[in-house]
């Protein structure tokens, strides 16, 4: 049997007061509902339909062919926004799964849970419900004495007493596909709000003589909508602590998993250790028996095994094996490191290679340069890059030696096994196994001071 998923992601989200469409905004890296597409993938469907509306545009340049789209212009309630993918899957026999765009943290096993049950009760409708301590803001669902399913009422237009009911519509639904289409043409916008509400389907179908079947997860904050940037916090929190248990259970020492942040996308090797204050973001790949320290950050970064990074950035980095960076070093964009290679602390390497065995250890800027193996490149050096309209490369061949405090004027390339006096500024090529020098000869004035002295 065909499954079908509808990701309802039309909404502005206007308590989230922002300029970012409502779904777009990121929970450890990835926007929502991103998240829920994922998650919605995992179960095998034929075919996903996202519902957009507001940043229809974003929305589809974020998921691309992840999903098929159909719009909602106008924002007239959940039922008109299903009936949007009429075109699509109106008609098909088979299951629908209806899920919000704002629910991040639903498991692939509880909707795969919500379909089976659904399955096997034979029902046209089922709900996914939860118990919440507060539910105000959800709709209620409401069961006759038997317990089953009467209907479900909107916080807006449920009584007093209704409201007092603590399980809720967590707005996720099985429903047979045929049956879901020919009810929605039957659904009215008669209440407070005056929108055409999904729940009334459930009504519809009730009348009609139709099984309707509720599952309860037991996992309430997995049914979380995120309406505003409280609740978008509260995500944050959740599914922060879920990465870094599966981390911790893959082998992974995560100090203090309140402290540390790690995307979604992000795979780290066993027996690496991340202390406290560590944020690894977006597609980033740790080996095995690496250290990360305090105040570290690394971004859509590849790191070698047994790499220790101390109290640093990386973004958009590779490093290899046995790599020693920091504390206080800045790896930007486009930097290549080999393997035992040390960065030291308040170096900067921007769009450089460094070869294996290679070290800058401290006070450096090594940017727009090619750097053999086995280089030493000395305290204070810096490669010009620069030269007020257009970048040119430095390249630093293997074996050589750059003294402290060396300035390398680009386009330059230090050959083979040379060496660089310290307190040089280098505009010409060096050849291999040249020694290069390029300061003031130094000159003595003897007795100037007590001259100078004596003139005040």
């Amino acid at each position: 049997m065909n499954t079908y998923a509808v990701i309802l992601a039309a909404g502005q989200g206007t308590r989230m007061k922002s300029k970012l469409y409502k779904v777009l905004h990121p929970v450890c890296g990835t926007p929502m509902v991103e998240h829920v597409t994922e998650n919605v993938s995992q179960l095998g469907v034929e075919k996903i339909v996202t519902i957009v509306g507001h940043g229809a545009e974003k929305v589809q340049e974020q998921l691309g062919a992840k999903s098929e789209y159909a719009l909602q212009a106008e924002q007239l309630g959940t039922a008109h926004a299903v009936q949007q993918a009429a075109s699509l899957i109106e008609g098909q026999a088979g299951t629908t799964l209806v899920v919000c765009g704002d629910t991040p943290l639903i498991r692939p096993e509880t909707m795969q849970a919500l379909l089976d049950h659904h399955h096997a009760t034979g029902a046209k409708a089922t709900i996914l419900t939860a118990i919440a301590d507060n539910p105000t803001g959800y709709g209620r669902i409401l069961r006759n004495e038997a317990g089953s399913v009467k209907r479900i009422v909107e916080q807006k237009d449920a009584s007093a007493e209704e409201q007092l009911v603590t399980e809720i519509n967590t707005g996720t639904y099985c429903f047979d596909n045929e049956s879901l289409f020919e009810a929605l043409k039957l659904v009215s916008n008669d209440n407070v709000q005056g929108e055409y509400y999904l729940p009334d389907v459930i009504e519809i179908l009730q009348k009609q003589g139709e099984t309707v079947a509720a599952f309860a997860t037991d996992s309430f904050e997995e049914t979380l909508g995120v309406n505003d940037r409280v609740a978008l916090s509260e995500a944050e929190r959740i599914m922060r602590a879920r990465i870094a248990e599966k981390h911790m259970r893959a082998g992974v020492s995560i100090i203090d998993p309140a402290s540390t942040y790690i995307s979604a996308q992000a795979e780290i090797g066993r027996d690496t250790v991340l202390q406290p204050n560590v944020m690894i973001e977006g597609n980033t790949k740790i080996g095995e028996d690496c250290f990360i320290s305090s105040g570290t950050t690394v971004s859509n970064s590849v790191i070698g095994n047994r790499t220790s990074i101390r109290s640093s950035h990386v973004y958009d980095s590779t490093v290899g094996e046995d790599v020693a960076v920091g504390p206080f070093a800045h790896l930007r964009p486009q930097s290549n490191l080999g393997n035992d290679v040390k960065i030291g602390n308040f170096v900067e390497v921007k769009k450089a290679s460094l070869g294996n065995n290679s070290k800058v250890s401290h006070l450096s800027y090594i940017g727009d340069a090619e750097v053999g193996t086995n280089v030493n490149i000395g305290c204070g050096t810096i490669t010009v890059n620069y030269d007020g309209k257009n970048k040119y490369q430095t390249t630093i061949e293997d074996d050589s030696f750059i003294g402290c405090n060396s300035n390398l004027i680009a386009p330059v390339t230090i050959g083979k096994g040379s060496y660089v006096a310290a307190g040089s500024t280098i505009s010409k090529n060096v050849p291999s196994d040249a020694l290069a020098i390029a300061r003031a000869r130094q000159e003595n004035k003897e007795g100037y001071v007590t001259k100078l002295n004596g003139k005040k």
